[in-house]
Formats: structure tokens, sequence, C-alpha cells
């Protein structure tokens, strides 16, 4: 059960069901991902039927995912239409800041909920409309457990790590890393003043998710962002 909003959702059913009520606990697990499901599958029609590619961003708190989309909504202005989905807990600090770029963004509160889901997106794309063929980016809660067990609809994944957390990340939270269709490695400009094994990371994610890709990057100082921008920019020539 998570501790932060009380769901009790796992990838699997335990393998002891039967027991000490444990019965009713899956009953209610599977309800509630087989209702996001439902949810998640009308979200990626309504985005299929645009051409627009969400991307679902997801990552620990102060991993860097909003100056990585800063950076990037500045860099490729006029490259492509864009739009965000802001997720937190409380207060509308990350989406002041995108609405600062000139982007178009709605945030979305969870309260006590430690993750979006189906109909959260559902609610959120109504409000921002987005155009035919644009990317959309949903920044997830900041949590390595429950976003990665919520379908939203969205076309991508990508996990963003910094280098100021433990290289075994992987191997402690394998299953947000195993969904993962990218994994970007930012805050490398601080990587001098830090014991971050680079080799070791890419060893752990590679035994949970085998041959990743994996992007280097400093969002602050714009280093090796070239190449998210060409997976991000491939990926919507891909949808067009």
């Amino acid at each position: 059960m998570c501790a932060t909003c009380g769901c009790s959702v796992s990838p699997g059913p335990p393998a002891h069901d039967h027991a000490h009520g444990h019965g009713h606990t899956v009953t209610l697990e599977q309800k509630v991902l087989a209702r996001n499901d439902e949810l998640a599958a009308r979200n990626r029609s309504w985005l299929t039927q645009r051409g627009i590619r969400a991307v679902n961003m997801m990552s620990s708190p102060g991993s860097g995912k909003t100056t990585l989309l800063e950076r990037t909504i500045r860099d490729l202005a006029g490259e492509t239409d864009m739009a965000v989905v802001e997720g937190d807990q409380e207060t509308s600090f990350d989406a002041d800041r995108i609405d600062a770029t000139g982007c178009s963004v709605v945030q979305v509160n969870t309260g006590a909920g430690c993750h979006l889901d189906a109909e959260m997106l559902a609610g959120a794309l109504r409000a921002l409309d987005p155009r035919p063929r644009s990317v959309v980016f949903i920044e997830n809660v900041g949590n390595l457990v429950c976003p990665a067990l919520f379908d939203l609809g969205e076309t991508s994944r990508a996990v963003v790590m910094s280098v100021t957390e433990g290289a075994d990340k992987p191997l402690k939270y394998p299953y947000m890393f195993r969904i993962a269709d990218i994994v970007v490695l930012n805050k490398m400009d601080l990587l001098p003043y830090l014991d971050f094994p680079v080799d070791r990371f890419r060893h752990y994610l590679d035994r949970v998710r085998p041959g990743a890709t994996v992007l280097e990057v400093s969002a602050t100082k714009g280093d090796g962002m070239s190449g998210w921008y060409s997976w991000l920019l491939d990926a919507v020539d891909g949808e067009r």
C-alpha cells in the first residue's frame, strides 16, 4: 500500500491472495487498474486521432524535470507546438515556471495522491485543448513508484534521473525503469563534485531494462540536449 495516497496497487497480485483478506485487496486493485486502463485507452485514442505525442515524464523529486522542460520549450520554439500538464500534490510553482516560457500549461494538484491517473489526464487535456500534431509533456508527481503503475494513455514514457541520486536507483525501483522508453540522466555538470559512477548506473539499468536508451544531459548548461531533442522530434515526426 502506498504510504502517501493509500493506493494499494501493484504490477501483479500477491502469490497468496486467499488469506488475511488479501482477496479483497487484490479485487480492489484489479478494479482500480481496470477502470484506469479503460480511461487510458480513451485518452490514447483521442491523442492518436489528433496526431498528438504525449510524453509521460517521471522521476523522483528534484531530478530537474521542470528545468529540462523549460529549456526544451525555449529551444524547440518554432519546431513543434507544445503544451504541458503539471502534476504536483500542492502549489502551482512548476506550472508558473512553464507559463513564463509562453507555453500552454494546466496544473493538476493531486492532494494526498502520489501520481497522476488517466482520469486526471483526461480533464487536463480538455482544459489544454492541445493542437493537432503537437507535443504534450506530462510532468508526473515526483515519485519513483506509483506513477509507473498507472497508464495515462501516453505515447512515450521518459524517466528523468539526476547524478545527485544514487547509482543504484534502477535496482531499488526496477519497475519504473523497466517501463521507460528513454532514461535521461540529468545534472551531468555536477558529476565532478559527486560520487556517482555512471558505468555502474548503466550496468544496473541494463539488468532491469536491457538495451535502454540513456541520454546524459545538463538541462541547466544545455550539454547533451541535442540527443533529447532528436529523440523527441523523431518521435513527433513518426506521429505525423
